[in-house]
């Protein structure tokens, strides 16, 4: 048996197929449909009697090559792509649910999310209860006869809160559910929710895995039989990666090791540069030793991931006033790009939730988000630290 290559390798070997021209790079397949050699042929690739790509909204060997990379990362059984992050986190939930069911989810979540759960779902008779993610205990009162998914992130968006996901696997398995994981902030270089028990893990591409800001996507990989089910709702309602968006997030892969090795030195140096300035009144950053999930972040992550949270002393208004000053950082509701963003939440991605609702998921008035680009340390904090004065 061939020795399994080492992730890195993996992310720039893993080819899906070669054309007559033997490339060295993966061409694009910017086709709608493909043909059939005869009626045979065609009758059996619907009756999916053999592996054969039939129509973009659902097979494409861009597509395919994405999702076996994102597969081999995350040592999962198979996947589907989606066009976006919440296309994936939607997709997912509508393929498994039904209506009567009941979702167990950590209480932070991305603020489409929560919209998904409190204001759609709903309408579908399906409920969800939020626990807290800074005491897994409790969830287990939350648990209905007709509970089906635990869902959580973690890293949390955007408080970097850590969720221990061997406990939540105990949960999940003792009750018979399945366990669905957001591993957006962490991407599958820093962290591998299946490897700890989850049945599901979630992307957003557009973040970290294309690095960029470049193009929309997203991903859920796991199961076999859940992805068939996924699949299948996919296939039917349209909400499919696009070739060529595939064949840049399957390049953007090959650099992901090296890239966030750099994001990552950089935000745990930013995190210890925040932690001692006298305007801010608390830092978040997972392998800071003072966050409160410490032990879990290093259990379960190599590394800290790219993002750091803090809170300015002056809410709302320094929150406001340290955007405005800023002069090279980004003012943008993306992140994982090269560049290095700065966000506002409270007035941003969670917007539409109660004040109630944010302070609840620790999303504080002063709250701001950095996600930490690749450009030099130095010239980082510099800008951040002319905006604090």
């Amino acid at each position: 048996m061939a020795k399994k290559k080492k992730f890195e390798t993996e992310a720039v070997r893993t080819q899906t197929e070669r054309t007559q021209f033997l490339e060295h790079s993966v061409p694009l397949y910017l086709t709608s449909s493909f043909v059939f050699e005869d009626a045979e042929d065609m009758r059996a690739s619907f009756a999916e009697e053999k592996e054969r790509n039939i129509y973009s909204r659902f097979s494409n060997p861009n597509c395919s090559e994405f999702v076996e990379k994102v597969c081999q990362m995350e040592g999962a059984e198979a996947g589907f792509a989606f066009a976006t992050g919440m296309s994936a986190v939607f997709s997912t939930f509508a393929a498994l649910l039904k209506s009567g069911d009941h979702i167990v989810s950590a209480r932070s979540v991305f603020g489409s999310t929560h919209t998904i759960f409190t204001k759609i779902f709903p309408k579908w008779n399906i409920t969800t209860s939020y626990g807290s993610v800074g005491n897994i205990d409790e969830w287990e009162a939350l648990i209905q006869p007709n509970t089906k998914i635990i869902y959580a992130e973690t890293p949390t968006n955007p408080g970097v809160d850590v969720i221990d996901l061997e406990k939540l696997n105990a949960l999940a398995k003792k009750h018979n559910l399945l366990l669905v994981i957001d591993n957006c902030f962490a991407t599958p270089y820093l962290q591998q929710p299946i490897k700890f028990g989850a049945d599901i893990s979630i992307h957003s591409g557009t973040k970290f895995m294309d690095g960029q800001g470049r193009v929309l996507g997203g991903i859920a990989v796991g199961r076999a039989d859940l992805i068939k089910e996924i699949y299948v709702f996919s296939r039917n309602t349209g909400p499919a990666l696009s070739p060529f968006n595939a064949w840049v997030l399957s390049k953007s892969l090959e650099t992901l090791a090296v890239r966030m090795e750099r994001h990552c030195q950089n935000a745990l140096k930013l995190a210890e540069y925040l932690e001692q300035h006298k305007n801010v009144a608390w830092v978040k950053y997972p392998f800071l030793k003072s966050h409160t999930q410490y032990a879990i972040a290093k259990k379960q992550m190599s590394l800290g991931g790219g993002v750091v949270a803090f809170e300015l002393k002056g809410g709302v208004k320094a929150g406001k006033m340290f955007l405005d000053a800023l002069q090279m950082l980004s003012l943008s509701a993306n992140l994982g790009d090269t560049r290095t963003i700065a966000t506002h939440p409270a007035s941003t991605t969670h917007s539409k939730l109660t004040e109630e609702e944010r302070l609840a998921a620790g999303i504080t008035p002063g709250l701001v988000r950095i996600s930490a680009g690749l450009e030099h340390i130095d010239d980082i904090i510099a800008d951040i630290e002319q905006a604090l004065g």
